[in-house]
């Protein structure tokens, strides 16, 4: 299978994923390329070092979602790609990706969905005093952070440190994304 992995920031789900298909964890399956919507993110580093193919884009040069998300689609079908991660992609998949490849995008979110939806899922479940935080991976639909959900992982915790929790939680997702990533790959 032929993977996108589109992120914004950092790069560390899109550094697991890499890491998991090239050493066997995920198995016929290869990254073929990184989509970013932030010309300064650090994961473009990452995928530069890792011989990947990289597609920036800046999406206030453009009027609408729909003409940036062609120019992407364009390029995805070029690679075809089966396969869409999201990895801390910080945009919201319009109408063209999604018709393009139902069923065929995945997100990781900081929390057990379906609660605590939306950008601030760590802290949102803090603030509210969950005791049990986890990570979910789901299929994207139009509603945010609604889609089917693939996978799940929690943990308990009690103490009042925000900063362990989201350590936590990005162990856990740098091992549940690949892990839910080989179930559908083994699946198609």
């Amino acid at each position: 299978m032929n993977l996108a992995v589109f992120a914004s920031g950092s790069g560390t789900n899109f550094k697991a994923i890499v890491d998991a298909t090239r050493n066997g964890e995920i198995e016929f399956a290869e990254v073929k390329i990184l989509v970013c919507d932030n010309k300064d993110a650090y994961v473009i580093k990452r995928a530069e070092e890792y011989g990947i193919e990289t597609l920036v884009f800046n999406p206030k040069d453009y009027k609408k979602r729909s003409e940036f998300e062609a120019i992407i689609l364009k390029r995805l079908q070029e690679l075809e790609i089966n396969l869409i991660c999201l990895a801390g992609y910080m945009r919201i998949v319009g109408k063209t990706l999604l018709e393009a490849y139902p069923d065929k995008i995945i997100n990781i979110h900081p929390a057990l969905l379906p609660s605590f939806k939306g950008a601030h899922g760590i802290k949102d479940a803090f603030d509210y005093g969950v005791k049990v935080f986890g990570v979910t991976v789901h299929y994207v639909s139009p509603e945010l952070d609604g889609g089917r959900i693939i996978a799940q992982r929690g943990f308990e915790y009690y103490g009042s440190s925000i900063d362990e929790v989201e350590a936590k939680i990005h162990e856990i997702e740098h091992v549940l994304y690949p892990e839910a990533i080989r179930m559908i790959t083994r699946r198609r």
